[in-house]
């Protein structure tokens, strides 16, 4: 095992993942929060994509940008939440060395890959707003199935590297991560290896995804709030700003939990923690919430989707 004094992380074949540091009559509270927000997570993000796949007028880049949004909230809080729950219960606390890579694999993957496609959605929305008559040209089918796909590209080398290099450290300090998951800072504390080089490509790795995703974010709605400011009706203008809203605070969310939890000195891994909560749960569970509410046309997908529903319902107890 890893605290034994080793320094051969081949040896660790597993894991305790500390979680909350709370009373263990807190526990099962904690536990139905955590199942209230996953299976609003499900209902939402699984009811978005079906509501999306079924009504022929979502058929549009924006909509095709938000189902594979939807996709991705949903599986990477399914990577951290089901775990979770189930450590709330468990003595042991334990997740198998394979099971802590695969957890760290598929996060990395599926966050980086959802920086990319906010940023794809917020060209989206600059084409929609600034060449409206070039639309349909620009963003052609090819052009968002090629931006899709070289989101989830950009999450799996990211993942690929990122995991590789922390998994080569050696965990002989401890094998108890502070955390409720297997993330890339905790496991930093508990290994024995010179972490310069680590830190280093980390940074680096950041840097090349962070960075270029939050520039076309911010280029794209300068230039998107220069155009609808010369829009002369209130209509309009109210119009194109609430199509672009709900991507904006879905977009200062995600981003504003990710770059405090980085910010946070490893001397307090409690607020850690809740600033990891805003984007592996609260994130995918809002994101439906803020689409649905503020989207005239998916509120009118739903309640096509739901009337018919009502309908075939009052025609079998017609027949019964």
């Amino acid at each position: 095992m890893g605290d034994r004094g080793t320094n051969n992380h081949s040896e660790v074949t597993d894991f305790i993942l500390v979680g909350f540091r709370v009373r263990p009559e807190l526990h099962i509270l904690l536990f139905l929060l955590f199942l209230l927000v996953y299976a609003m997570i499900l209902l939402g993000n699984v009811g978005m994509m079906t509501i999306i796949m079924t009504d022929p007028r979502l058929n549009t880049p924006m909509y095709f940008f938000l189902g594979n949004l939807s996709f991705i909230d949903l599986f990477y809080s399914s990577v951290i939440a089901p775990k979770a729950m189930i450590n709330f219960w468990s003595e042991s606390k334990s997740i198998s060395f394979a099971g802590c890579v695969t957890q760290l694999f598929l996060f990395a993957l599926f966050i980086v890959a959802e920086g990319f496609l906010l940023a794809a959605m917020a060209y989206d929305r600059f084409i929609a707003i600034c060449n409206p008559l070039l639309y349909s040209v620009q963003m052609s089918t090819r052009l968002c199935s090629q931006l899709v796909a070289g989101s989830y590209f950009c999450g799996c080398i990211s993942s690929v590297l990122q995991t590789s290099m922390t998994f080569t450290l050696s965990f002989c300090a401890s094998r108890a991560i502070d955390h409720f998951y297997c993330d890339d800072r905790p496991l930093q504390r508990i290994s024995c290896s010179d972490l310069y080089f680590h830190k280093m490509v980390s940074f680096f790795l950041c840097s090349i995804i962070i960075l270029p995703t939050i520039i076309v974010i911010i280029v794209s709605y300068m230039y998107i709030v220069s155009t609808v400011l010369k829009i002369r009706s209130t209509e309009g203008r109210k119009k194109a700003f609430s199509t672009c809203s709900s991507h904006l605070g879905v977009v200062s969310v995600l981003y504003g939990a990710i770059i405090f939890m980085y910010f946070i000195p490893d001397r307090f891994p409690e607020l850690s923690k809740v600033a990891s909560l805003c984007y592996t749960l609260v994130t995918p569970m809002l994101n439906p919430l803020i689409y649905s509410l503020r989207n005239k046309d998916v509120k009118g997908a739903l309640r096509k989707i739901l009337g018919k529903k009502i309908f075939l319902f009052n025609s079998i107890l017609t027949v019964i």
